[in-house]
């Protein structure tokens, strides 16, 4: 269910509703594709179709993503990048998910938890999006502040 706030600045951008998307690898859901759109109903077939084949294509890069880029490679550097950005996206969505935040502030908890702890952003969303780190540490290390 859409929080009102949300529904909110979704009306005031000129979106009337939104659908998601399972991004999954097999059948272990890893978060979800929201699309917004300027009209109401569903969504034609094709379009869920190549929807779900966009967040399959993301999941599958999420699986095969490096941290390191393999030499001087633009493509490579561009798809880290990309890979690094949807890690992050879903680790803010785990904790504004978790603690009830909307994603801005999700996001700056995670930056800041980076902060306080000298560790990279990328791998501390990293260790939330492959569950080696629950959210509450996150959330825990924040109040200690």
């Amino acid at each position: 269910m859409a929080r009102p706030t949300l529904v909110a600045a979704m009306a005031d951008a000129g979106y009337q509703s939104l659908h998601t998307v399972p991004v999954r690898l097999h059948d272990r859901v890893l978060g979800a594709l929201t699309l917004l759109n300027a009209r109401t109903g569903e969504l034609p077939e094709g379009d869920l179709h190549l929807a779900q084949a966009l967040a399959d294509s993301a999941a599958l890069g999420l699986m095969h993503w490096s941290a390191e880029p393999r030499g001087d490679d633009v493509v490579t550097r561009v798809r880290g990048a990309i890979a690094a950005k949807s890690v992050l996206e879903v680790a803010k969505g785990m904790i504004a998910a978790h603690q009830g935040l909307l994603l801005p502030a999700a996001g700056r908890v995670l930056a800041d938890y980076a902060n306080r702890h000298q560790v990279s952003l990328a791998d501390t969303a990293q260790a939330l999006v492959s569950r080696t780190m629950e959210p509450d540490a996150i959330l825990d290390s924040a109040a200690e502040t």
